[in-house]
This record gives C-alpha cells, sequence and structure tokens, in this order.
C-alpha cells in the first residue's frame, strides 16, 4: 500500500505529539484523520458508541492511540488524583480499545515510561492500556519526555513552561530543586520514529509488543533552565531560574532504563540543545508579535 492511499487515524491530533505527527505525516503525503475534543465536542474519546469514532476506525488503515487526559508534572500533581482524571481516562480507553478490536485494527498506544510507577495513577492507567494494547496485538511505544510546541498551555511541560514563563518575567520559580534527570526527545525525532515503526509494524510486533522511544541521554531540569537562559542573553534579556526546595514529586526521581530495540532502526537527529532552540526561537518570534 502506497503512502498516497495509507488512511491514518491521530486520535489525540491537538496534543503535543499528535500536533506535530499529523502535520509530519501530512508533508510525507499519507492521508490523515485528526479526532481530539480541542476540534469538536462530538469527537470526544469519553463518549460510548461514537459513530463518527466507529466510523473513522473502519475506514482507517492504521491507528495512533495517543489521546489521554495528560499533561506535564504541574498538571499531573494537581489533578492525577482526581476521581475524574481516573475516569476520563479509563473511559477513553475502553472506548476506543472496544472499537479497534470490533475493527480488528493495526495501532499504536502512547504510554510513558512512568508506566511502572505504582504511586502515579498516571503510571498505573498507562500499564492498564499496555496490557489492553497487548492483548489486542498492537504495540506499545513509552514516550519519555518528548517536547515542543504545545496549543494548551494549561498543559504545558517543562521546556515549554520555562520559556514561555521567561518571556514573562525576569524571574522564574521553579517547582523542583530541578536536579532530577529526563530523557528529553524532539518532537519532530518522536514523530520519525513512529512513522519507522509503523512502516515496519508487522515486523517489529513478531519481535517486540513495547518499544521506547526516547534520545538515551539523561539532562537534568537545572541543564535545560541553563540552555533556556543563555537562549534569553543572546537576545538582549536575563532571566533567572530560581530552584525550589522540594524534590521531585511526581516520578519521585525514580529511574528506569530504556529498551534500545529502536536504535536498530532510528536515531534521534536533534540534540537537546537544538530541540530548545527550535522551540525557543518559535515562542521568542510569536511573542514579538503580539
Amino acid at each position: 500500500m502506497s503512502k498516497m492511499s495509507k488512511k491514518i487515524l491521530i486520535l489525540g491530533s491537538a496534543g503535543q505529539i499528535g500536533s506535530h505527527l499529523i502535520e509530519y505525516l501530512k508533508k510525507k503525503n499519507f492521508i490523515t484523520y485528526d479526532f481530539d475534543i480541542v476540534n469538536n465536542k462530538k469527537q470526544d474519546l469519553r463518549i460510548h458508541n461514537n459513530i463518527i469514532l466507529n466510523n473513522l476506525i473502519k475506514k482507517s488503515d492504521f491507528i495512533f492511540f495517543l489521546a489521554f487526559d495528560v499533561g506535564g508534572s504541574r498538571y499531573l500533581k494537581l489533578y492525577q488524583d482526581s476521581a475524574q482524571f481516573i475516569s476520563n481516562n479509563l473511559l477513553i480507553m475502553e472506548n476506543t480499545f472496544s472499537l479497534i478490536r470490533k475493527h480488528n485494527k493495526k495501532f499504536i498506544f502512547a504510554s510513558s515510561q512512568m508506566s511502572n510507577m505504582g504511586h502515579s495513577n498516571y503510571g498505573l492507567l498507562k500499564r492498564i492500556g499496555e496490557n489492553y494494547t497487548k492483548i489486542l496485538k498492537g504495540i506499545t511505544v513509552k514516550f519519555w519526555n518528548v517536547y515542543g510546541l504545545e496549543k494548551d498551555i494549561s498543559k504545558s511541560h517543562v521546556v515549554t513552561d520555562f520559556i514561555l514563563n521567561g518571556l514573562k518575567s525576569e524571574t522564574v520559580k521553579m517547582l523542583t530543586n530541578g536536579k532530577e534527570e529526563r530523557e528529553f526527545l524532539y518532537a519532530e525525532d518522536c514523530c520519525r520514529g513512529l512513522e519507522i515503526i509503523m512502516n515496519n509494524f508487522s515486523i517489529f510486533k513478531e519481535k517486540t509488543t513495547e518499544i521506547d522511544l526516547t534520545s538515551n541521554k539523561l539532562s537534568s531540569i537545572l541543564a535545560v533552565a541553563k540552555i533556556i537562559t543563555k537562549l534569553f542573553v543572546v537576545k538582549g534579556k536575563r532571566v533567572k531560574f530560581v530552584p525550589a526546595k522540594t524534590k521531585d514529586t511526581v516520578q519521585l526521581n525514580k529511574k528506569n532504563k530504556a529498551n534500545k530495540f529502536l536504535f536498530k532502526y532510528w536515531r534521534p537527529k536533534f540534540s537537546l540543545n537544538q530541540g530548545i532552540q527550535e522551540v525557543f526561537e518559535y515562542y521568542w518570534n510569536r511573542s514579538r508579535k503580539i
């Protein structure tokens, strides 16, 4: 099947990864369908027997299940222990997986490297999704701190958070002491990785059901702040990031080790400095136009 005829459904197309992925695949001449509650209330995955969703899944050749009620550390800290957060994600998974099963479609489920962190409701919910995916013969892709342009600022992640706060103020108070380390991956590299997994779905599925999509390079939150500080200096603005006294309360600084299966077929092209600069330039230029 050629790219021109391959129909791809992206659930969560307005999210951080989904919004990048749909533009990436369009440039590659795939036929894409976007689906996100941000577009229309009828595109709510919590709706049982959603006719629109059913029809799109039925006519799609491949599905990226990226939709989830999730955000950066600030969002998770506030909402992941609420009944609504748990309910939202259980409904999203139950309704979506039931239709994927009904139409027997090939799909990727977006999980997280936090899925083995039992202290986190977000992690536990992602683990349930991974179990669903294995039963339905899909592939789970675990994302490790993907960053890029974001549409929903209320759910923004650390890179966007730091840049936007730096544009508004000369002093930015951090949520933690910044010593926690993450494996950051730029959205463009993430999209390339997802395309490779999709194109090799049957081959990969014979070898593994879970793939980690990560840079495999640890960097501290303080290092991210330092990079952004230097970018502001170049623009003639001084911004100071002030660490908090508290440690990371979302991941509790638990460290997982990523599997390197995908590294045989894919490697990230953007360094952390390059990726952050891409994001920084976008928000800086946008702020000058306002």
